[in-house]
């Protein structure tokens, strides 16, 4: 039996880094993007501004957060924050790339 982990590396290029977020991991999604943002720009987490500087991390939470009806299955947020270009997708992917 192998262990989940909250969130598994499946690309990862110069231009764009892409990671999986398992949406019923107790870590909040708003870590999972500024950890992903970190690694693509090889930066030390604590560096980074904070994400709710940038987008109302609340909202982003709220927006993929398990329903009483399932999983969201559709849509995505694009924001740009420490000058990459960031995509949450409601299956849990997010994507990093250079803005």
């Amino acid at each position: 039996m192998t262990e989940m982990t909250s969130r598994t590396s499946s690309l990862s290029t110069d231009d764009r880094y892409t990671v999986q977020y398992d949406r019923l991991d107790t870590e909040p999604l708003s870590v999972a993007v500024a950890d992903a943002v970190a690694t693509f720009c090889n930066e030390d987490l604590t560096t980074l501004e904070p994400l709710h500087y940038t987008i109302n991390t609340d909202a982003l939470e709220r927006l993929f957060e398990p329903r009483a009806e399932g999983l969201r299955s559709g849509g995505s947020v694009v924001f740009e924050y420490n000058d990459c270009l960031v995509t949450v997708y409601a299956d849990g992917e997010i994507q990093v790339e250079t803005a």
